[in-house]
C-alpha cells in the first residue's frame, strides 16, 4: 500500500478535527450537487414557467455556481487542513456568501416572474 502523505509539513492534528473538516467538504459538496441538480431540473423540465430567456438564464447561474462551490470547496477543505497541521486558525469560508447570492438572486428573479404572470 503506498504511503499518501499529502500533507508534509506540521503535525498530524486530532483525528476529530480532520474528519469534521472532511465532512464539511461533503456537505458543501452536497450543496454543489443540488445546485447542479436544480440547474438541470430547471432546464429539463421548467417548460412554460418561465420566459426561456429567463429559464435559461436561472439554470445556467445555477449550474456555473455548483461547479463553482465544489471548487472552492475543495480548496477550503486543504486550506483548512493545511491550517489545522500548522496550528494556525482556520480559513474563513467564501462558499456560504456566494450560495446566499445566488439563492437571492434567483428568489428575486423567480418572485418577478411569478407576478409577472
Amino acid at each position: 500500500m503506498p504511503n499518501w502523505t499529502r500533507f508534509r509539513s506540521g503535525e498530524d492534528p486530532d483525528p476529530r478535527f480532520t474528519l469534521a473538516n472532511e465532512r464539511t467538504y461533503l456537505a458543501w459538496i452536497r450543496t454543489a450537487t443540488a445546485l447542479v441538480a436544480s440547474g438541470l431540473g430547471l432546464e429539463a423540465f421548467g417548460g412554460d414557467l418561465l420566459a426561456p430567456a429567463v429559464r435559461v438564464a436561472l439554470a445556467a447561474l445555477l449550474l456555473v455556481a455548483g461547479g463553482v462551490i465544489a471548487v472552492l470547496a475543495f480548496v477550503h477543505w486543504i486550506s483548512a487542513e493545511r491550517a489545522l497541521r500548522a496550528g494556525r486558525a482556520l480559513p474563513v469560508p467564501v462558499m456560504a456568501p456566494v450560495v446566499a447570492v445566488i439563492l437571492v438572486i434567483c428568489a428575486i428573479v423567480l418572485s418577478v416572474e411569478v407576478m409577472n404572470s
